[in-house]
């Protein structure tokens, strides 16, 4: 490769001398007026524009298309530019060059109303919507650094809870709308709709490579997709190129750090030796003078072991993180084409392999091949590899005692690596989390491919339509489990290597056809659509595991090579399911005033024994804007009511439930002895779980365009739920489709937007969402019980689902005055520094009839905010997020009902009762060993509300830069801090905790990256 050394000064200056007067030869020779000629049309439709405007740049000569399109025009030899403008398009400047025939295509203006969103198998102008659907742009999902593009949706969907998901790779929690079918069941997410294709999760999609994101949220707009889309629908359009374009190459990347933030402080030496004095344990204090004499005392503090181990800053490490994608677009006036690749890595912030790898190709082609068919199709080719973080290692660290150290020299038994052993101490279990971080690889190589090619025939031109197209989703995953042996002592150890294989794979294909009919009679426009859908889905998954394989090299880390293969853990199993469905939708506007909406569909599907379902839809707008008492003012130029009502069916619950049992009974009659049998079914036959929801509200633009607000108020009850249900004289459950559960709420989202000057502008949006979810049937059952033993959770009528249920704390017992004055205090032997419970229903005693709701993990109030500014080629953007009502259960604190041995968190340590008046919220040091205290509270039900800067970013751009005599490409260079700030009150990493149970949640980093954009 040769060297780009650059030219000397005389060579250069020679080089633009000759360059200068062959252009000069070049004008003196073809400098003279000529006659061009050309056609202006439609980008979208083809169609010649009449009228358009043709002008020469900079001065006041023209021409205007005649009724064909067609323009003629006389230009100079130093007129290159023309600028040609119609009503309604983007103007547009088209350079003459050397052509005298020109071919110019005009793009529709956007304004926010004429905006097309997609809807299920169509598309409709965002003023004509009815339902509820809000539509995210490329701009904004790449603006998250992050694997997955659904993680950008957070704060930014009035009515959507996005709950981030910590370990590199993983897929956040997404709820619309709230639970409708009883949780803990993998059935609460929305069905996500890639290019026509269905997906559980879109963890393989590159957010760069996304051209849209909607969300639709109400029953009318999701039900055209069926029984899959009962918890809402996320549509994606992945990225075209467009027809009459130039080839277009543009290069998108960022690299940075992501950094642990909110990092729970755990008690270090001196408050753990202090706790351990206080508790009267005779054991616990011998355990920390066993520390002592292992390894000395404190120079500061004699009484405390010269250690002091933080664990979470031990396990804890800043990750990197980077990603690159480089995208081809362009297409003539037969074909469009767009073609990307992408890399994206993320390593995790434990530390251990715990990493995130993925290589994406892209491929997506549209052929006009003649007037009535277009073609086309794309091709998304995902390659990953994932190392899983060893969750156990959070709780690990969070028990570990700070008196100990990471290694220990003095453990000579120990192997391969001197690893500290807290059993050398006296505690029962060794709790040092090295071990389990470093022996444990559990890595998936996962693969996905995409494809989906499609005919469209236009019967009739720009009324009938046909189009038909298969969708082929195939994924697999091969997960390698090894756990490599190592040896501190004879309970705290991994004697053999162990490994677990495990391959599944999965099929989808769906087959859908559809007709369109669209035809405008004066004020009168209808659209109506028919359609069918084939779909085929399954899965094969095989596993086995294998014991005392070779270990010191990965190459021999196979079943082969293992000595004893599990015949207990080989498991083949597989399903498949496949379905038939037929749908139609009409909508009607009248004079863009009224608009009318309506869909049909039916399922049939082998699931259930019910084999069809049908579910209606219907909407209906009036755009008071219209109306002649609002035309022309200046306060309001778009004002729409809209109301939608909606059925569908659900069939993420599991097809069957329950059995039929045999029991032996004996009995004497006459003397005689005699046996048999006893038959009981508890077999139950699910069906579809039947959605049905009412949404109400208004579209608006005010104040001259600046303003937008969005409402919607929305009740979507789920029928025929199924819900565990007690067995009469057996015990024990079954599910029936039996409950009606209940989510309610309002969402208002608006956004102000203004343009100061050519130079600067600016917007400001806000949304606000609330949910109330409550059981409304239980079948007759006072509730359904739920959590464990320990922990209790309930489900009652009126009440959100599996809600915390315990007792409710009303303070600490401060003294003996109190405890003497108090009966309860002295019928349970209480000291002060114990616990006060609410006497519920004052009869004089505290037991479990005294248990209430302490809360539930739904959040009932969201809220996002995000403000963009742009100043000459500055630009600055900031968005917050935050949510509200949502408690978490504090698990890690619970773990003392089984084992009082392992560390305590600072906050605890610090405001423990430790004389009268220290704390009137936790118990002493003693109390917490105590049986009393111990029970389920809403000491361990905490406050998961908070507030997060979501997003910071700040970038400057580019623009006709001139570089080496060269004109530089268009560039954009920023800097984004992700999640850099969340303010809570929660003793935890994050309140993030999907499910309510925080035991073992990986904790949320906080990113920050540069970046660069550059178009070619």
């Amino acid at each position: 490769m040769k060297n780009c050394v650059p030219k000397e000064p005389v060579i250069r200056w020679f080089r633009s001398m000759l360059i200068l007067m062959f252009t000069l030869g070049v004008s003196a020779v073809f400098g003279q007026d000529r006659n061009i000629a050309g056609t202006v049309t439609d980008q979208s439709t083809n169609e010649s524009l009449p009228g358009a405007t043709v002008l020469v740049k900079g001065t006041a000569k023209g021409t205007s298309t005649d009724m064909d399109g067609n323009f003629t025009l006389t230009v100079g030899a130093n007129e290159k530019v023309l600028v040609v403008s119609f009503v309604g398009y983007e103007s547009t400047e088209v350079t003459i060059g050397t052509f005298n025939v020109l071919k110019i295509q005009l793009v529709p203006a956007k304004t926010s109303l004429q905006e097309v969103v997609v809807v299920g198998y169509g598309s409709v102008k965002v003023k004509d919507l009815t339902s509820s659907i809000t539509t995210i742009k490329s701009e904004e999902l790449v603006k998250t650094p992050s694997a997955n593009p659904l993680q950008a949706l957070q704060g930014k969907v009035a009515g959507l809870q996005v709950v981030t998901g910590g370990g590199p790779g993983d897929s956040p929690t997404i709820r619309v709308r709230g639970v409708g079918s009883f949780p803990g069941r993998d059935n609460e997410a929305p069905l996500y709709v890639v290019d026509g294709m269905f997906f559980d999760n879109i963890d393989f999609l590159n957010p760069s490579d996304i051209a849209s994101m909607s969300v639709l949220k109400d029953a009318s707009a999701s039900a055209i997709y069926g029984v899959r889309a009962a918890n809402g629908v996320v549509l994606i359009e992945t990225k075209s190129g467009s027809y009459n374009q130039k080839t277009e190459i543009s290069y998108s990347g960022y690299t940075g750090y992501q950094v642990a933030q909110n990092i729970v402080k755990m008690a270090n030496a001196q408050q753990f030796s202090m706790m351990a004095l206080e508790s009267g344990s005779v054991a616990d204090q011998t355990f920390v003078l066993n520390a002592m004499q292992r390894y000395g005392r404190s120079r500061i503090n004699p009484n405390v072991p010269d250690v002091n181990t933080d664990w979470y800053s031990e396990v804890l490490r800043p990750a990197p993180i980077t990603n690159h994608s480089l995208d081809i677009s362009g297409g003539n006036d037969k074909a469009r084409y767009s073609i990307g690749s992408n890399y994206f890595f993320q390593d995790g912030i434990l530390k251990m392999d715990n990493q995130y790898e993925r290589m994406n190709l892209r491929t997506k082609l549209d052929i006009k091949a003649t007037k009535w068919l277009t073609v086309g199709g794309n091709l998304i080719f995902s390659n990953a590899t994932k190392f899983n973080a060893q969750n156990s290692a959070w709780n690990q660290a969070y028990f570990a005692v700070p008196i100990m150290p990471v290694y220990d020299e003095n453990n000579t038994d120990a192997t391969p690596i001197n690893y500290s052993n807290a059993r050398d101490l006296g505690y029962r279990s060794g709790q040092n989390p090295f071990p389990t971080m470093d022996y444990n690889i559990d890595r998936m190589k996962i693969k996905k491919v995409l494809a989906n090619y499609y005919a469209e025939l236009n019967l009739i031109p720009q009324t009938l339509t046909f189009k038909t197209s298969y969708n082929y989703n195939y994924s697999s995953i091969d997960q390698r489990v090894v756990n490599l042996p190592w040896f501190n002592d004879s309970d705290f150890q991994n004697p053999d290597a162990t490994i677990t294989r495990t391959y599944s794979i999965y099929n989808n294909k769906i087959w859908d056809n559809v007709l369109t009919y669209n035809k405008s009679i004066n004020n009168h426009t209808f659209v109506v659509m028919a359609g069918s859908s084939f779909k085929d889905e399954g899965y094969q998954k095989l596993s086995a595991q294998g014991k005392n394989f070779p270990t010191d090299q990965e190459q021999s880390w196979y079943l082969n090579q293992s000595l004893n293969l599990s015949t207990e853990a080989l498991w083949d199993d597989g399903l498949r399911q496949y379905g038939m469905s037929y749908f139609g939708r009409v909508s009607y506007n009248f004079s863009d005033k009224y608009l009318l909406y309506g869909t049909l569909r039916a399922d049939g599907s082998n699931k259930y024994q019910q084999k069809w379902g049908y579910f209606p839809t219907v909407g209906a707008g009036w755009v008071i804007s219209e109306e002649g008492f609002l035309k022309g003012n200046d306060y309001i130029q778009f004002l729409k009511l809209r109301a939608s009502w909606g059925q569908l069916g659900n069939d993420r619950i599991q097809a069957s439930d329950g059995a039929f049992t045999t029991s032996v009974v004996t009995t004497t009659l006459g003397g005689i002895v005699y046996s048999g049998t006893v038959v009981n079914n508890t077999f139950s036959t699910l069906k579809w779980e039947l959605t049905e929801e009412t949404n109400i509200g208004f579209t608006s633009k005010l104040l001259r365009d600046k303003l937008s607000v969005e409402f919607d108020y929305f009740i979507r009850d789920t029928k025929n739920a199924a819900i565990p249900v007690i067995i009469p004289g057996q015990g024990g459950s079954v599910l029936k489709p039996v409950g009606t559960i209940r989510n309610s709420g309002i969402e208002l989202a608006l956004n102000w937007s203004n343009t100061v000057n050519n130079k600067l502008s600016y917007s400001v949006g806000a949304n606000i969402s609330t949910l109330k979810n409550e059981a409304m049937d239980l079948y007759g059952q006072s509730y359904i019980e739920g959590g464990t033993a320990e922990f209790r959770q309930r489900t009652y009528l009126g009440e959100p689902l599996m809600a915390f249920y315990g007792r409710e704390v009303a303070g600490v017992y401060q003294n003996q005055a109190e405890i003497d004055a108090d009966p309860v205090a002295a019928a349970n032997g209480l000291v002060p520094g114990d616990f006060k419970y609410k006497d519920q229903n004052r009869d004089g005693k505290i037991d479990d009839d005294d248990r209430v709701i302490l809360g539930s993990y739904f959040p009932n109030f969201m809220y996002g905010g995000n403000i963009s500014i742009t100043y000459g080629s500055f630009d600055f953007s900031t968005s917050v997020y935050g949510q509200m009502g949502n408690k978490i259960l504090n698990r890690k604190r619970g773990e003392l009902i089984w084992t009082p041995d392992g560390n305590l968190d600072a906050d605890l340590a610090t405001n423990r009762w430790h004389g009268e008046g220290t704390s009137n919220e936790y118990p002493s040091s003693a109390g917490l060993r105590k049986g009393w205290n111990q029970k389920m509270s809403d000491y361990f039900v905490e406050d998961g509300s908070f507030f997060r800067i979501q997003n910071l970013q700040l970038g400057y751009t580019l623009r006709n830069s001139k570089w080496l005599n060269g004109q530089f490409p268009e560039a954009r260079i920023y800097f984004t801090a992700e999640r850099p700030l969340t303010l809570f009150q929660y003793n935890g990493f994050t309140p993030e905790v999907a499910n309510g149970w925080d035991s073992q949640t990986y904790p949320v980093a906080a990113v920050y990256t540069i970046g660069l954009n550059v178009k070619f």
